[in-house]
């Protein structure tokens, strides 16, 4: 795997998201974006996995945990979804731990309360992404 691999399924990840948005505007709840962005990305071919439970191993321990995350596309990229009228800096670290924990190298915090998605959705990347190849 690429970066630029990766920032090309980033891309379409993007496109898939912004006609979902297209075609249901914003002022749903999550769960409704969350299954008609599923939908649109198998549509298109991608491997999607939903409420992936996110492993917390601390010291050797498997801690047990609820924390899930909104999609995974393709073994690579987290997708966390929000419907909310503000970003905070809470739900990019979470994006970012998810991430680590996980060992991925890009993650979308894309946010559907909005007029546009492209001016809205943050793309993350970390060490990860930092070793792949260009």
């Amino acid at each position: 795997m690429t970066k630029k691999e990766i920032t090309q399924l980033s891309y379409e990840i993007t496109g898939c998201a912004i006609e979902v948005h297209k075609i249901l505007g914003p002022g749903l709840l999550e769960s409704v974006y969350q299954k008609c962005l599923k939908h649109e990305l198998i549509k298109r071919g991608f491997h999607v996995q939903e409420h992936v439970v996110v492993p917390i191993i601390y010291d050797n321990l498997k801690i047990a945990s609820d924390l899930r995350l909104d999609l995974l596309v393709n073994n690579l990229i987290v997708v966390e979804l929000k419907t909310v009228e503000n970003i905070l800096p809470v739900h990019e670290a979470q994006l970012l731990t998810y991430m680590k924990l996980l060992k991925l190298p890009q993650g979308l915090l894309i946010n559907f309360y909005t007029d546009n998605i492209t001016k809205t959705l943050k793309p993350f990347v970390n060490e990860y992404f930092a070793e792949l190849p260009d």
